[in-house]
């Protein structure tokens, strides 16, 4: 791969735009697709302590003799280690499985109500101040909890992590990001996979000679949304790359945008708040 990844900023913080998400990834699959994505040219990599393969992460990147400088690695809290001491812990041990002396972005991976958001978000501000990350955010935010969350954190947040895709409208929540300089990394970039076979995307494809993935995800870059869709397969990560040599029209950009639906979200756990 030869593709310039461009990179994102926001209060501070330079994120390359696409990156690897390692949901799902285990073990030696993992070592291997982290190891590849920095080899092909990724310099982001994408994991969480729930994702329960921060070790294999950590391999992959040791694996990759690619110099830490040049990484952009982002970790998450799991939502039940909310409490100030729990999340200090977790953020500790995260790092010690990566075999790394701090992240470049730790997130709140989902909210939580029954911990006080000022608890939590100062604890993850305690995180950045010990050094444990170079930069905090947010993940899974609405409007409403994005802006509590930045007037009680001290230092910037520049990152939510959200589902993001054509099929989706995130309009309200990356309109109150951007209105605070923060930056929106998208995950299931293509739907759970689910882009593939989308006959409008397939016909704007071929316009291009591109593929419905490709059209998904460059929907999102040329909006300024940071993308990491997940792989198992090397030959796929070139594919995910090959989407900053072209454009989509406006015309494109608005047929994309009237697949969005009310029933368009795919991931919403018991957990989860209540969506904008």
């Amino acid at each position: 791969m030869t593709t310039t990844i461009p990179t994102i900023e926001a209060n501070g913080a330079k994120i390359p735009q696409l990156g690897l998400g390692t949901w799902e990834l285990r073990g030696d699959t993992c070592v291997r697709m982290v190891q590849e994505a920095l080899k092909r040219g990724y310099r982001h990599i994408d994991t969480a302590e729930m994702y329960d393969n921060e070790e294999a992460v950590g391999g992959g990147l040791r694996a990759s003799g690619v110099a830490r400088g040049e990484i952009f690695v982002t970790t998450k809290v799991w939502h039940t280690h909310f409490e100030p001491a729990a999340l200090l812990k977790a953020a500790k041990e995260s790092l010690g499985k990566l075999k790394l002396d701090h992240v470049d972005l730790l997130l709140l991976h989902w909210p939580n109500a029954s911990v006080p958001l000022e608890d939590t978000v100062g604890a993850l501000n305690d995180a950045k101040s010990r050094g444990l990350a170079k930069h905090i955010g947010v993940a899974n935010f609405t409007v409403d909890l994005v802006r509590q969350a930045v007037k009680l954190s001290k230092a910037p947040l520049v990152n939510n992590q959200i589902e993001m895709h054509p099929y989706l409208d995130q309009s309200k929540v990356v309109a109150e990001c951007e209105g605070h300089g923060m930056s929106l990394t998208a995950y299931s970039p293509i739907a759970k996979g689910g882009a593939a076979s989308d006959e409008t995307l397939k016909r704007i494809g071929a316009a291009h000679k591109k593929s419905a993935a490709q059209i998904c995800l460059r929907f999102l870059v040329q909006q300024g949304i940071v993308v990491i869709p997940r792989t198992s397969k090397p030959e796929r990560l070139d594919e995910n790359a090959a989407i900053f040599d072209f454009e989509l029209s406006p015309a494109q950009m608005s047929d994309i945008r009237a697949l969005a639906s009310p029933k368009g979200r795919r991931i919403s756990p018991s957990w989860a708040p209540a969506w904008d």
